[in-house]
């Protein structure tokens, strides 16, 4: 095993969460987190346990993805999701571009009002309580902001309104815009930086060179304890990437 403080980081650069979905009631009579998209990065769902639904909605339209132990389903940037608990349900996520998620890539579905900035939607989208610190109060209310304005979005287009997706995403592109070069500099650390030493290996292959085998290592990370209030529900974050500023 590697000691710690050099461990690499996790295969093609992605990252890796526990997610505990939320169990709050919402308006609509459901129970689960903030409806949002990704502007950049694919994510996915492998289901640990309990059920529950993905509702996700796309210009192919709106579904509802049931989930169950060993399901596992994904989704490209500009899918706009929802995660919906039914019963006690556990995932484990996987995010595309580990690190640039959490610099911002995501966009939850507030009403217009407050996507009409980065400042603007930066206040609706903060968590933080009256000291400073993280309140589940804050997160459930701003949970509840993003249901108001996806259930507007999702009744739009059942009525034939093509223009609210397109409204919402032009929104999304222009929030996001100011972080596109965090978002440039995270890339080319991570992923690019993974794809590139791949074609490394690869033509060390072609060339008879195996010298970079005798640098395999395993690694095992423990069960992080869930301490963030994330978008969907409580989460633990495994720190999958704490090498791969310095490698890059």
């Amino acid at each position: 095993m590697t000691p710690t403080g050099e461990v690499p980081e996790f295969p093609g650069a992605v990252g890796l969460s526990e997610l505990n979905v939320y169990p709050w009631e919402t308006a609509d009579d459901l129970h689960g987190g903030s409806p949002h998209l990704h502007t950049t990065c694919s994510e996915c769902y492998v289901v640990v346990s309990g059920r529950g639904e993905l509702h996700t909605l796309t210009t192919s339209g709106y579904a509802e993805h049931p989930l169950g132990a060993g399901d596992v389903v994904w989704f490209t940037p500009g899918t706009i999701h929802r995660a919906v608990d039914v019963e006690d349900l556990k995932v484990v996520v996987v995010m595309q571009n580990s690190g640039l998620p959490e610099a911002g890539d995501a966009v939850m579905t507030f009403p217009p009002e407050h996507l009409r900035d980065a400042e603007t939607y930066r206040r609706a989208a903060s968590i933080l309580g009256p000291d400073g610190s993280p309140s589940p109060e804050r997160a459930r209310a701003r949970r509840d902001l993003a249901v108001q304005g996806f259930t507007e979005i999702l009744r739009r287009t059942r009525d034939g309104d093509t223009s609210a997706l397109t409204e919402f995403h032009t929104a999304a592109a222009a929030i996001v815009r100011p972080r596109t070069g965090e978002f440039r500099t995270r890339w080319e650390r991570g992923a690019a930086a993974v794809a590139r030493r791949t074609g490394e290996q690869i033509d060390a292959l072609e060339r008879g060179d195996a010298s970079h085998l005798a640098t395999g290592t395993a690694t095992r990370l423990a069960r992080p304890e869930p301490t963030t209030l994330g978008m969907c529900g409580f989460l633990a974050p495994y720190d999958t990437a704490r090498s791969a500023a310095g490698r890059a």
